[in-house]
């Protein structure tokens, strides 16, 4: 019995021990936002449902060398403070997908929902932060797991 025991707690254990042993890998890039259009189905300039789409160049950490593209969609969801969005980063290793909120005003944090090649198990999240008051260009951290 004493047996039993001990191998159903090591059974139980040892998947613990491994995931809490993962160090989460960080991805930074730097995301130029050249592209983004806003579709206004309304007359202001700002309505429930407006659709912003981007296809962007990001760029290393330093901000030096171009790594890759992000493409993607915001739904305006609340006038003034959020969108609603889902976008894909486009490296030469693979890709990494996000969804979640786009805030006006300060950071945001996404869900990292998947990906592909090198990112294939990809879960995590990924911090965006605007790198300018104009919008011109965010911070993308990714933290995977």
């Amino acid at each position: 019995m004493r047996e039993l025991c001990v191998a159903a707690c090591l059974a139980v254990a040892v998947p613990v021990i491994a995931n809490a042993a993962e160090v989460p890998r960080q991805i930074h890039v730097i995301e130029h936002a050249v592209t983004d259009t806003t579709a206004h189905i309304g007359a202001k300039a700002d309505n429930l449902g407006d659709v912003l789409t981007f296809t962007n160049p990001v760029f290393d950490d330093a901000d030096k060398h171009e790594v890759g593209t992000d493409q993607g969609y915001c739904v305006r969801v609340a006038v003034g403070k959020s969108f609603e969005c889902i976008w894909t980063l486009l490296l030469a290793t693979g890709q990494i997908t996000v969804e979640g909120p786009f805030y006006d005003a300060g950071d945001s944090k996404l869900a990292v929902t998947g990906g592909t090649g090198a990112y294939v198990d990809a879960q995590g999240e990924m911090n965006l932060h605007a790198r300018d008051t104009k919008g011109s260009a965010y911070d993308f951290t990714y933290t995977l797991r």
